[in-house]
């Protein structure tokens, strides 16, 4: 089994900055991926940001400008760089990583416990 598991959540005023990393370990071929999903209460799962292990990233539109992504590959860690918070951007925010236990094509996607982030002045 795979274990994802995100810290650095915590609450900033707006226009603050925070880093989260997730951290992914256990029986690990290969990463494929990893990204971050959050969610607010009563409201939808909404993706963030993701990187692929070829250095592909991609951003959500309300994120963008704001937010970095970011891999290490030597410590199966993702960052998530977040500068300008706004109050919109409080969530809970889940790692996720897309991950392969052997040579075979297909991978697997884990998620972490998710970290909390509150952006309240």
């Amino acid at each position: 089994q795979v274990q994802l598991v995100e810290s650095g959540g915590g609450l900033v005023q707006p226009g603050g900055s925070l880093r989260l990393s997730c951290v992914a370990s256990g029986t690990i071929f290969s990463i494929n991926a990893m990204g971050w999903y959050r969610q607010a209460p009563g409201k939808q799962r909404e993706r963030v940001a993701g990187i692929t292990n070829s250095g592909t990233t991609s951003l959500a539109d309300s994120v963008k400008g704001r937010f970095t992504i970011s891999m290490d590959d030597a410590k199966n860690t993702v960052y998530l760089q977040m500068n300008s918070l706004k109050p919109e951007d409080t969530a809970v925010y889940y790692c996720y990583g897309d991950i392969s236990h052997d040579n075979r094509r297909y991978v697997v996607k884990y998620w972490g416990q998710g970290t909390q982030v509150t952006v309240s002045s």
